[in-house]
C-alpha cells in the first residue's frame, strides 16, 4: 500500500453512492460513461456481501458515448431520467451523480435536475478530477440528500447519527455501541442519516435534539445542519477509552443531563474489560507500517498509547507486529474487539 496516499482520498463517486445507495427507495443515475457505473456497482456489491448483506444497489448508468461527451449528454440524462421513472418498484426518489468526464464537458446537471419531474430528482457533484476525494463525495451527499428534510417546529428527544461508515465492516456494531452508550440517558436514535432509511424518513433529519457525526471530517455538515435546523452536535463517534467518557459528559452536557453516574458505570465496565487482558502485560509489541501516520489517517496516537500504558504492553522495533485498525475502534466496545484481536496476535507471536 503506498505510505503517501491519505485515507480520505480515493473517487468522489464512490464516497457519494456509499451514502445514497443506503436509501432504499431511491435509484441513482451515474451520470457519465458505462464503466463508471460498473466499477462503482462491482465495488458496492462485493462489499455488501462481504459485510452480510445481499441488496443490490440500484444504479443506473446515462452510458455516455464519444458522440455524447464531444457534443454533450444532456439529453441522455433526460432519457436517463424517464427511464428511471418506469423502473419497477417506482422509486421514491432519484440522485442524479455528475462523473468527471461530466464535469469537465459542461453539462448542466443541475437545469435538467430542475424539470418538473413528479418524484424529487436531486443532484450531487461528485467529479473528482475537478478538486474532490472519496471524503467530498460523502459529504457532498449528505447535504444534497438533506435538502429533502422539512422544517420542524418541535424537536423530539432522539439523537441524529450523520455519515455512518456504510462500507466499513464494523458498520453496525459500532451503531450497537452507539445505542448502549445513550441508553445511559434513555436516549433513542431518531435517525441513521444515511443507513437503511427510506425517502420519507429524511423529514425527520431536523427533528432530533442531538446529532452525533460519525468522525470530525464531516465538520462542514454538522454546521450546515445546525444552521438549518438549529441543531447542536458532537463532531465524532467515541474513540478509545478515556474518548468515550469524555463522549459521555458531551451528550449530558448538550441534552442537559447528569453524567456522573454514567461516566462511573461506563469506567467501571472498561475497568472489567481491561482485566480480561492482564496476561498481555510486559509483552514487546510494534504497530504496522501505518503507524507515522496514525493521527493523519484518522487514528489517534493517544489511543494506542492509552491501551499500551494500561496493559504495560512495551512498544519496541523488534516486538510482536500489531494491527493499528482504520478507523479507531468506536466506543468500549470497539476496543473490546481490538484487544481481542491484539490477544491473538500476540499470543501467536509468542509462541514462535
Amino acid at each position: 500500500m503506498p505510505s503517501n496516499l491519505f485515507r480520505f482520498e480515493g473517487c468522489t463517486l464512490t464516497g457519494a453512492l456509499a451514502v445514497v445507495t443506503e436509501i432504499r427507495d431511491a435509484v441513482c443515475i451515474i451520470h457519465g460513461p458505462a464503466g463508471c457505473t460498473h466499477h462503482n456497482f462491482s465495488l458496492l456489491h462485493a462489499t455488501l456481501l462481504g459485510n452480510d448483506t445481499v441488496a443490490v444497489p440500484r444504479l443506473l448508468s446515462t452510458g455516455l458515448s464519444e458522440n455524447e461527451i464531444i457534443f454533450g449528454g444532456e439529453d441522455a440524462l433526460l432519457r436517463c431520467i424517464d427511464k428511471a421513472h418506469g423502473l419497477s418498484p417506482s422509486p421514491s426518489s432519484l440522485f442524479v451523480l455528475s462523473t468527471c468526464i461530466v464535469d469537465t464537458i459542461g453539462d448542466d446537471v443541475q437545469a435538467v435536475c430542475a424539470h418538473e419531474w413528479n418524484l424529487p430528482v436531486v443532484p450531487i457533484r461528485t467529479a473528482g478530477f475537478l478538486g474532490g476525494t472519496f471524503q467530498t463525495g460523502v459529504s457532498n451527499a449528505l447535504l444534497a440528500a438533506a435538502t429533502l428534510a422539512v422544517p420542524c417546529s418541535r424537536k423530539s428527544d432522539g439523537v441524529t447519527l450523520i455519515g455512518e461508515k456504510n462500507l466499513e465492516a464494523d458498520v453496525d456494531e459500532n451503531y450497537a455501541e452507539l445505542m448502549r452508550l445513550l441508553a445511559y440517558f434513555d436516549l433513542p436514535v431518531n435517525l441513521r442519516f444515511v443507513r437503511g432509511i427510506g425517502t420519507d424518513d429524511i423529514a425527520r433529519l431536523g427533528a432530533g435534539s442531538l446529532n452525533i457525526l460519525r468522525e470530525p471530517a464531516l465538520l462542514p455538515v454538522g454546521e450546515e445542519l445546525r444552521h438549518r435546523h438549529g441543531t447542536p452536535f458532537i463532531d465524532s463517534f467515541p474513540t478509545g477509552l478515556a474518548g468515550t467518557l469524555r463522549f459521555l459528559e458531551e451528550v449530558g452536557r448538550l441534552t442537559g443531563q447528569d453524567t456522573r453516574k454514567a461516566v462511573r458505570e461506563e469506567a467501571a465496565y472498561q475497568e472489567e474489560i481491561l482485566s480480561e487482558f492482564r496476561e498481555l502485560a510486559g509483552n514487546r509489541v510494534r504497530f504496522n507500517r501505518l503507524s507515522p501516520m496514525l493521527k493523519e489517517d484518522g487514528i489517534d496516537r493517544e489511543i494506542i498509547r492509552e491501551l499500551a500504558e494500561a496493559l504495560d504492553l512495551r512498544i519496541a522495533e523488534d516486538g510482536i507486529p500489531l494491527s493499528a485498525p482504520y478507523p479507531a475502534p468506536v466506543g468500549t466496545g470497539g476496543v473490546h474487539r481490538m484487544l481481542h484481536r491484539w490477544q491473538r496476535a500476540i499470543r501467536a507471536g509468542s509462541h514462535r
